[in-house]
Order: C-alpha cells, then structure tokens, then sequence
C-alpha cells in the first residue's frame, strides 16, 4: 500500500494544506480589514514610538470623599492597564487623595473595585500626589517637568524629550472652563492650556493623547486648543452638559450590596473595559474614541452625554499601544449582575446612568435608606442629607437673588442668562483673568462652591462676557449671600 500511493498522494496532500492554510490567513486577513482591525508589528510600533522615545503618562483623580469613590477607580483601572502594557512605574505619575481604599465606610479595606465583582484595582498604584500635596498647581508643574515649582509629593515629573509620548486621563467633576481638585483651588480651562502650550513650544513630546471625564468638559478645549500641537483630547461630554457615573446602587448592574455608592463613570469604563478586551497594538486611538463615543452617548439615548474631540485629529491613527503599551487581552472578568449576566463592551444591557451630581446625592441617599428605623446612624444621616440638600437651595437662591439685582425680576430671562451657550468654536470667556477673579468674589461672600454648585459657574462666565466687574459682583454678592 505505501508502494502504491506513498509517491504521489502525500505531495498532493501538502499541496491541499497549503492551500487551506493560504485561504484561511486570506479569509482571517479580510475579515480582520472587515471589522476595521489592524495588525501592526513589533517594528511598526518601534517606528511610531520612536528609537529613542519614552511613554509617559499622568493619571488625575480630582475629588475626594468616599461618595466620589469612582473617580479613584478609574484611576486605579488606568494604571492597572498602562502598567500591564509595560509603562515603566517611574514614567506614570498618580494624583490621588487617597482616602478611598481604607475608608472606614469601604467594605472592602485595602481595595478599590471599579465593577460589579471587580478585580481589586488598588494594589500597586504609586502615592505620587495625595491628600493636600493633590494640587493643580502640582499638576501643571508635573505636565511642564518643573520640579522647583512642586510643593510635596514624590517628585515624579513628566521629564520628557522631543521623541517622547504622552497620556493624560483626569477624572472628577467639572463645570463650564473648570474641572475639580481634590485640595486647593479648581483647574481652569486657560491654565490647563497654556501649560500645554509651554510644553509645545519646548518641544518637549512628540505627540499627546489627553481623555477627560468630567461634566461639560468641552468647555476645557473648545476654542483653545489648535490642531498643530500633536495634541489630541477626547472629553466625556461636549461644554454645557453633564456626564455620568455607571454602577450605582439600585441600577443594573449594580455594585456588590454592601456598597453605596457608584463604582465608575460610563465615559471612563468605556475605555478602560475596551482596552482590558483588546490588544492595544491592533486597535488606533480613532477606534477608541468611536467605542467610547457609541457606548457613551448612544447605548444610553435618556442618559447619554455627547463624546468631543479635539486637537490634532491626525493621532486617531496612532496605535493605542503607542501611549498605553502594548496590553495583550485581559484575563479580568467582566462584570456579573446577580442574576450571573455578563457585562463587557461587547455584551451588557441597558441601564441607568447618574449624572455626577445625582451620583453624589446617591451615598448620602443610600446612608439614610439603609440605617436601621430609629437609630442614630439614620439620625446622622438623614441630617446629612438635609445639609447637602439646603446647600443646593442655599446656591440656588443666592445666584438666582444675584441675576435679578443685577438684571431685574424676569424669572425666564434669569434662567435664560445662566444657561447661555456661546457659538462652537469660541471659548466660555474672553477674558479668563477676569472670569476668575468674579469666580474667587463670589465664593468670598457666599463660600466655596461645591460639586453642585459649580453648575452656575456658567452662568458667572456670561456675567463675564456681559462686562461684570469684580466690584459689582462683590456688592451683588454680599446682598444676596445675607438673604440665605
């Protein structure tokens, strides 16, 4: 028998191999090119990072508090994935408050979850910038590489070259031209960009990728940042409305019961499970951006925000690798809801999303709901509740008492001033010295303005660009501020 076939079959069996071996890399290859996937070498991605180039990133939790629980998740999930990607640790600096994980309320000690039966995100994370040293004075001066400028903190700076990449993701609440810190005073949208700007002009990094989670965090580029500076910024909502928080208590899916308060933010999940799912050198930054747009602003039509880009739009075509590392498939769960569904970027149900003040509401909320009848645990909590609640009518009282000293009674023009948007294109203020120092007059009368409270910073800006100096708006102030 081998006498009789072993000439001529076995090379037309290898012959037949071949082939099915050629049509099935030809089919692979078209269907990668169908569902829009790359392939990139290891020489590709040397040649995009450049011989001689480093990755750095800075990762940005501006709140503090266990009801802003999430935003140090996220940041956790980040470097949990930059460091798997093989950023070096010296390279990604943290900004923290840190008072998350050993929180008394945490259930949990020592961890940090950013999904329902999450891995722990916590273990590892560097404490570069915590408690009072979490400072936007810190962060503009780690951005620029300014270690004279730093008070506290570990030192860590972004020192780098010509060749060299850079992340940035921030995570926190925000208003119109301001995202939150977690000490000190907010991050306004000009000093973020003439930080970035003083980068540019030292020609200090190759190209930037920038995510930002925060509400009406358009208004942080919109009109300010140019297309030439290699930089490129995705924001979790366009200028004038809010983002949202995702894993909240009572929703679905909803954290672990003993948790009460939301464990992520649906802008920020959406990078950070895509990227736990793919392999970062397969997938552009371009790519990204349309799964976080879709799963953002579309999975959720009555709880959506609309997902922004700006800057040089020529880096979507960077690999993700080329800023985040090169992150091989995740072998972290996805998230179970108790009934044992699954939830991942490609398979999870429609739920609902809080906004960031909601989300807010939502511990102090579930603290009263939750404490036994008659206790003094629900006491406590029902007073609380009753403080942060008269403080947003203590806010709105006194802005709407400001507008109609300033403006007259017309309760529908009030509402229409304070929520006037100015055309796209065009930044929140002309004149951003001004606008903060009417920001600074106000919180002198009345006190500083909290998460909820920074929902009228608009409505100042416009008193801004309307020509309201920072003397009127001290009188107008200290009038209305006596009355609540």
């Amino acid at each position: 028998m081998m006498g009789r076939y072993g000439g001529g079959v076995v090379p037309i069996l290898v012959a037949v191999l071949m082939m099915l071996m050629t049509n099935l890399v030809v089919e692979s290859r078209t269907l990668l090119v169908e569902n829009n996937i790359n392939i990139v070498s290891e020489e590709e991605e040397e040649e995009y990072l450049g011989t001689n180039g480093r990755r750095w990133a800075v990762l940005v939790a501006g709140s503090r508090g266990y009801d802003n629980y999430r935003h140090q998740a996220d940041i956790c999930h980040a470097y949990q994935i930059l460091r798997k990607g093989g950023l070096k640790e010296e390279n990604i600096i943290v900004f923290m408050y840190d008072d998350i994980a050993f929180n008394v309320e945490n259930p949990r000690p020592g961890t940090i979850i950013n999904k329902p039966n999450g891995q722990d995100v916590y273990a590892g994370v560097p404490k570069d910038y915590t408690g009072e040293n979490c400072t936007a004075e810190n962060f503009l001066a780690v951005i620029l590489g300014n270690k004279s400028a730093l008070s506290g903190g570990s030192g860590k700076v972004v020192d780098s070259g010509p060749d060299d990449r850079i992340f940035i993701y921030y995570a926190d609440h925000g208003a119109a031209g301001v995202v939150g810190m977690p000490a000190g005073q907010d991050l306004y949208a000009k000093d973020l960009i003439q930080a970035l700007k003083k980068k540019h002009e030292a020609r200090a990094y190759k190209s930037m990728v920038f995510y930002l989670e925060a509400c009406e965090s358009g208004s942080m580029f919109e009109g300010l940042l140019p297309r030439n500076w290699s930089i490129y910024a995705i924001t979790a909502a366009n200028g004038e409305e809010s983002s949202y928080a995702f894993y909240c208590p009572d929703d679905y899916p909803s954290p672990p019961s003993q948790y009460i308060t939301c464990l992520g933010d649906i802008f920020s999940i959406s990078w950070l499970e895509d990227s736990d799912l793919h392999y970062s050198g397969n997938e552009t930054v371009g790519q990204q951006y349309k799964v976080i747009r879709r799963r953002t602003g579309y999975d959720y039509p009555l709880y959506s925000s609309h997902v922004m880009q700006f800057g040089d739009k020529k880096l979507r075509d960077d690999f993700l690798s080329v800023y985040m590392g090169a992150t091989r498939l995740s072998t972290i769960p996805a998230a179970v809801a108790p009934n044992g569904d699954t939830f991942n970027i490609i398979n999870h149900h429609h739920s609902r999303a809080l906004t960031q003040a909601q989300a807010s509401l939502v511990y102090f909320s579930q603290k009263y709901k939750r404490a036994a009848k008659g206790s003094d645990e629900e006491v406590e909590a029902r007073r609380k509740l009753r403080d942060v609640e008269d403080g947003m009518g203590r806010v709105d009282g006194s802005m709407r008492h400001i507008l109609r000293t300033l403006f007259g009674p017309n309760k529908n023009a009030t509402e229409a001033f304070i929520n006037l948007v100015r055309p796209t294109g065009q930044p929140l203020v002309d004149d951003w010295d001004r606008f903060k120092s009417l920001v600074r007059t106000y919180e002198e009368q009345c006190g500083r303005l909290s998460w909820y409270g920074r929902n009228y910073i608009r409505g100042i800006a416009n008193l801004c660009n309307a020509g309201l100096t920072p003397h009127q708006m001290a009188a107008a102030s200290a009038q209305a501020c006596k009355s609540f």
